[in-house]
């Protein structure tokens, strides 16, 4: 039988591979070791800490992946930020579509029961900066959920012609550890493809609906795209909702540049700000606040001005709109 040392190592290494299974069995070695040694009570106690493991998460779960481990360590990235639904601008049906996801969600055991799965698949589609992302962090936010991002196009370069497989070993996470999955930049993968393209991204497709479609109620699969149009028709149905994200209005560029100003922008005048705000996404309606933010602060002042927000709405119209 190995020495201690040698199990030491062999468990060390298996633990930084995520290898659930090999760190479990080189625990059990050492038990049986200990008591071959007539250490019963110290080799009981291993064997009941294996199989209280074993029920509870894996070793190599997602849910605590600020380093991940192992093949999902390349896949995945957890992300930690906390933002709650009263802070996400948006229209109100949509609004109302998040609240309905997050208390089908809430109630999901009680819906399991009764035959009902609560809805966990869900596209996100509209153009960059409209707050698909942010969506995925309120839902986390709201039900206490990690929030672990999957970047398909990296996936796709990287990985081609073994996507498939490694697809699996997230739908594995999703089934084992209750998360908010974000499969960003879904049309990398989602895009309606014709020709000699057909073939690979075919069956990697093909692979991700069957993935979705078994994959658990109890976490939430979200794909976030900024192209709707260029997707596979038949994939909207494989999704519980689709969730539409455009550009804010001028009453919700306002509301985003107070809730990111806060007390910088008290006393000063909103109003009619629509020639400088149209065209613009949340994202750059956020940059622009903090950009006249900064020139008021370095100025020595304690709050931003209308002109300072204008020559900052100004720039990013520039730069976005070219």
């Amino acid at each position: 039988m190995a020495s201690t040392a040698e199990h030491i190592t062999a468990m060390v290494r298996s633990h930084a591979a995520g290898d659930d299974a090999a760190f479990y069995s080189v625990a059990l070695q050492v038990a049986a070791r200990e008591a071959k040694q007539g250490h019963h009570v110290l080799a009981g106690d291993i064997k009941k800490a294996v199989d209280s493991s074993r029920q509870r998460t894996p070793l190599g779960a997602v849910t605590s992946m600020a380093q991940p481990r192992g093949e999902l360590a390349e896949l995945v990235e957890e992300t930690h930020a906390k933002v709650s639904l009263r802070q996400l601008v948006a229209p109100a049906d949509l609004v109302l579509q998040i609240k309905q996801v997050i208390a089908e969600q809430r109630q999901r055991k009680n819906l399991l029961e009764h035959g009902f799965a609560p809805a966990h698949r869900l596209l996100l589609e509209g153009p960059p900066g409209t707050g698909k992302t942010m969506t995925a962090t309120v839902l986390a936010t709201e039900l206490s959920l990690p929030m672990i991002t999957v970047r398909l196009d990296g996936l796709l370069s990287k990985f081609m012609g073994e996507t498939a497989s490694k697809l699996r070993l997230v739908f594995d996470a999703v089934a084992r550890n209750r998360a908010v999955y974000l499969f960003d930049e879904f049309d990398a993968l989602g895009a309606d493809r014709s020709g000699n393209d057909v073939g690979e991204a075919r069956r990697i497709l093909n692979s991700f609906l069957m993935f979705l479609e078994e994959a658990s109620p109890e976490s939430i699969v979200l794909a976030a795209t900024n192209h709707r149009s260029i997707l596979d028709k038949a994939l909207f149905r494989r999704f519980d909702a689709v969730l539409t994200y455009d550009l804010p209005d001028t009453r919700q560029a306002v509301a985003v540049m107070k809730a990111r100003l806060g007390s910088l922008v008290t006393g000063t005048s909103l109003a009619k700000l629509g020639e400088y705000t149209n065209g613009l996404s949340h994202a750059e309606l956020v940059k622009a606040s903090e950009s006249a933010a900064k020139v008021a602060l370095m100025r020595g002042e304690s709050h931003v001005d209308r002109e300072d927000l204008i020559t900052a709405l100004r720039s990013r119209r520039t730069a976005s709109l070219g």
